[in-house]
């Protein structure tokens, strides 16, 4: 599975084993949006530098404004061996359910 809906990936945040939210949108972005609670930002750009603040073993789920980042985003991690997918719709879909918004 390449991507995730937002409200599966609602529920899988309050398991046991919750996915690492990685947001790969731009600071200013994220400031006038808001973020998923608990997501780590590292813009998609910065992302094969600081690969290593990524934990190993973990579920990634990646996120961005519309979903096409972030499925990129998803793809590359895959291709280097990380399980990761991509919050289908993005943080357009996630607020479009009414779900929450950290600032």
């Amino acid at each position: 599975m390449t991507e995730i809906d937002a409200k599966s990936l609602q529920q899988e945040l309050a398991s046991a084993k919750p996915p690492f939210v990685l947001d790969v949108r731009n600071p200013p972005e994220l400031a006038a949006e808001g973020r998923i609670e608990g997501a780590v930002n590292i813009p998609m750009n910065e992302l094969p530098a600081r690969i290593s603040e990524l934990p190993e073993g973990r579920d990634v789920v990646t996120v961005c404004k519309s979903g096409m980042r972030s499925f990129n985003a998803a793809g590359w991690l895959r291709q280097i061996g990380r399980n990761a997918r991509s919050l289908q719709g993005g943080m357009n879909q996630w607020k479009a359910l009414g779900l929450p918004v950290a600032r």
